[in-house]
């Protein structure tokens, strides 16, 4: 099989509580969790524009390194098969030259920076200068996460912390719990913000209830209390988590979910604002096509019948660098007027995504696990999306 892949951090990770993973430029992966494969499995068409494309399942194991730090290996060439294999002790993965220079490229870093665990310096090497940023602040501690009386704390890092959060959660759960030679089914997705240079994402919770139909009376009685203490019950939508780049200071903004969770509608408002607020000035030229997007998974989720994407996120996603100098900019240059475009205001399209994303507990008919199958459109997705356009389209005005 193929070389090996040591598993990174993905750094553009804003939300949620699973480690995703870097697996390559264009690839991220997170544990299997069934329900979620099944959805994937038997995606509606009309949706896929709407969510990463599903490519496959990966095997995943923990090694400890030359240091003793955990680390995740997936073993390509492992895919299906796996299962018959999983009793038998897997032998030395080809570690590529990289992996050791990274090795050793970390080591030197820790013997400059005793703080700064090994598993905040993968993602060091080979990036392109751009994506450089997100690396430079080797000092991420857990303390990060918590801003000082004024709020900036968070703020100054300059990439997000959160899925470093999430990662360095996710290693020590997995070397407490299993030996090294159990091999971890994930699934490999792709990396929906690999085309932009300043990734600026707003993870939003979908939808006014969060809880499975498998939860148990317990965890929906947390879930339900979140709802109704956060804009979930009032809008159907509450932040989850943010990093947006600011122009002015070259770092990237970020928010997390218990952020996200003290926010009055007021606040939401606010914080979308912000979202799409650089530092100099707002985006509007973002604007007009996060809408229209929005709008058609909102015309495709009214006709799903059946599903219910309890706790599953929105990405709304473009890119912190703008666009160069539009055409109509230039246009005041010229001794006439050009001929009529065709596309007036797109001439320069701004690059906008929205993606719905973590589908452990969305249910649907025929999904394997669905003891009670539900009637016609997800209405509590439905509300947050039409306020979410409403918001929006208030902040166009």
């Amino acid at each position: 099989g193929r070389a090996s892949v040591l598993l990174e951090p993905f750094v553009h990770q804003v939300g949620g509580h699973t480690s995703m993973l870097k697996y390559d430029e264009h690839t991220v992966c997170k544990p299997l969790v069934s329900q979620e494969l099944s959805f994937y499995e038997s995606l509606p068409l009309a949706m896929r524009q709407f969510t990463p494309q599903y490519k496959g399942i990966v095997s995943v194991h923990l090694r400890k390194d030359s240091l003793g730090n955990p680390t995740l290996i997936a073993s390509p060439g492992l895919q299906q098969e796996s299962c018959a294999h999983r009793d038998q002790a897997v032998g030395d993965p080809a570690v590529t030259i990289w992996h050791t220079s990274q090795r050793r490229r970390r080591a030197h870093a820790r013997h400059l920076e005793p703080h700064a665990g090994h598993q905040d310096l993968q993602g060091q090497v080979g990036t392109p200068p751009g994506k450089m940023l997100l690396r430079t602040d080797l000092q991420y501690h857990t303390d990060s996460l918590l801003e000082d009386a004024n709020g900036n704390q968070a703020e100054r890092k300059s990439y997000n912390p959160w899925g470093l959060h999430c990662h360095r959660q996710h290693l020590h759960r997995m070397s407490s719990k299993h030996n090294e030679n159990k091999l971890h089914q994930f699934l490999l997705l792709e990396n929906v913000v690999s085309k932009y240079s300043y990734p600026c994402i707003l993870d939003l919770k979908m939808g006014t209830r969060q809880h499975g139909d498998d939860a148990s009376e317990e965890k929906k009685a947390r879930h339900i209390k979140k709802c109704e203490q956060s804009t979930s019950a009032s809008l159907g939508v509450r932040v989850c988590g943010m990093q947006v780049y600011q122009e002015d200071t070259g770092h990237f903004l970020c928010k997390d979910k218990y952020y996200g969770r003290t926010l009055s509608p007021e606040g939401f408002r606010q914080t979308l604002r912000q979202f799409l607020c650089n530092g100099n000035h707002l985006r509007t030229d973002v604007l007009e096509p996060i809408i229209l997007r929005l709008k058609a998974l909102l015309s495709v989720i009214r006709k799903q019948s059946s599903y219910r994407f309890y706790s599953s996120s929105l990405l709304i996603i473009y890119d912190g660098q703008e666009p160069k100098e539009s055409t109509a900019a230039l246009d005041h240059h010229l001794p006439f007027p050009p001929p009529r475009r065709a596309l007036p205001r797109a001439a320069s399209p701004s690059r906008v995504d929205v993606r719905m994303i973590d589908f452990a507990h969305t249910t649907f008919q025929g999904s394997k696990s669905n003891p009670i199958p539900h009637d016609g459109p997800d209405h509590g997705y439905i509300f947050g999306l039409e306020n979410l356009i409403k918001i929006l389209q208030n902040l166009s005005e």
